[in-house]
């Protein structure tokens, strides 16, 4: 199975974990990219798809809404998850944060089977007026590896199901904080 790991990050926080979830999923065999939601002309080389994006102001990053709405009837065709970025704080790590209203649209117009929002990043000599303004009381690295490693097992979990039409026509059961 061909996994497309997609993303709109604009510091590099939210790639990073994308990163991160394609490497898991090809140490669990499966074949998986890890590109930039800008990038990506189509999705039609892909079985599944996950969709990343870092929040803003409680906003999805511009790239991930533009792909989902740009790929929206491929997306409706395969298994997808998203996930978000972006707390600057351990909220994420304490426990399931829902989807901002923006994603959860997002998600019911393509079917996503779920999501889990992750830790954000901001380094400390963040450029740009409010970035720099917000490090230099919020600087610091709250994305759980543990986290992000459990969510991309489970993840690799639900698309085997998929891959063996455990469930055909439905959601596989998840677990490992696949939410």
């Amino acid at each position: 199975m061909r996994v497309l790991v997609t993303y709109g990050s604009k510091r590099g926080g939210t790639a990073g974990i994308a990163e991160r979830i394609a490497r898991t999923l090809v140490e669990r065999g499966f074949q998986a990219d890890a590109r930039p939601s800008s990038e990506v002309e189509s999705v039609d080389a892909y079985d599944a798809v996950v969709v990343g994006g870092a929040l803003y102001s409680s906003r999805w990053h511009r790239a991930a809404r533009r792909f989902i709405k740009h790929h929206s009837e491929a997306l409706r065709t395969r298994p997808v998850w998203l996930f978000s970025s972006g707390p600057l704080d351990d909220s994420a790590a304490g426990g399931d944060i829902p989807p901002v209203e923006q994603v959860q649209r997002l998600m019911e117009r393509i079917g996503a089977r779920g999501h889990i929002t992750f830790g954000g990043r901001l380094l400390p000599d963040a450029k740009g007026f409010i970035a720099s303004k917000m490090a230099r009381h919020r600087a610091g690295d709250w994305r759980d590896p543990r986290l992000i490693q459990a969510w991309a097992e489970g993840l690799a979990d639900a698309l085997r199901s998929v891959e063996a039409g455990a469930r055909p026509g439905g959601a596989p059961e998840v677990t490992a904080g696949l939410h």
